[in-house]
């Protein structure tokens, strides 16, 4: 029997490629603050050495030189990635990871230009549209306020796949106000129904844009974002 907040052991693979500029932030997290031992993977690797957890961080992959994502999706350690995503191992992506995820076909959908074809880098609030998922689960319905850094955030679906994403609680995250409404004023960059993240049809692959490694240390000001990795690491009580 394991109580309520207790945490996994989970060995941390953290994805490096070329622009990645978050991945230290992500370690620091991970490993300082949340006590897991962590693994810096880098692009051209194929072992994902033993990792329980992979986390694909933000930055520029490749500079971003042909569109977000799409050079990094061909990285050799992708198709590790890809092969342990298969495996029902769990994967988080955030912002550029986020974009790579969805470019090598773990999570459905893109992320385009947003909507003011502007950078955007601020603070937002975001709250868990499901509970019946491991990075949500032990959140609730709590308004969180996670910062943004992006370009090319919006994300986008056809009509069809977002009703099917939407029937079948893919969706995990909605931008919102501090109150909690979702509202057209809060989504900073167009996405399609206010859509912050998701998750795959196997619940194991989870992508975001907001940054919750920026805000899950106290000397930053907000610690917001532990919500997110503490639920990411409990245990499940048996």
């Amino acid at each position: 029997m394991v109580g309520p907040g207790y945490l996994c052991r989970m060995k941390c693979g953290v994805v490096v490629f070329p622009g990645s500029n978050c991945d230290e932030d992500m370690v620091h997290v991970l490993g300082d603050i949340m006590g897991q031992p962590v693994e810096r993977l880098w692009h051209k690797e194929h072992d994902l050495k033993d990792s329980d957890l992979i986390v694909l961080p933000g930055g520029f992959s490749y500079g971003d030189h042909l569109r977000s994502g799409a050079i990094a999706r061909f990285s050799p350690i992708m198709r590790e990635v890809v092969g342990f995503a298969h495996k029902g191992g769990p994967i988080l992506g955030v912002c550029n990871g986020f974009q790579v995820l969805c470019e090598a076909g773990l999570l459905p959908g893109a992320l385009l230009h947003n909507s003011g074809q502007h950078f955007v880098c601020r603070n937002v609030h975001i709250t868990p549209s499901t509970r019946n998922s491991r990075l949500t689960r032990s959140i609730g319905r709590k308004v969180l306020k996670i910062p943004i850094a992006h370009g090319e955030g919006r994300y986008h679906l056809p009509s069809k796949d977002l009703k099917a994403l939407q029937d079948a609680d893919q969706v995990l995250f909605r931008y919102c106000d501090a109150d909690g409404r979702v509202t057209e004023g809060a989504d900073p960059n167009g996405s399609v129904d206010h859509i912050a993240g998701v998750c795959n049809k196997g619940r194991n692959v989870f992508g975001m844009m907001p940054h919750p490694e920026r805000a899950a240390d106290e000397r930053l000001g907000n610690t917001d974002g532990l919500a997110l990795f503490n639920s990411l690491l409990e245990a499940v009580p048996v």
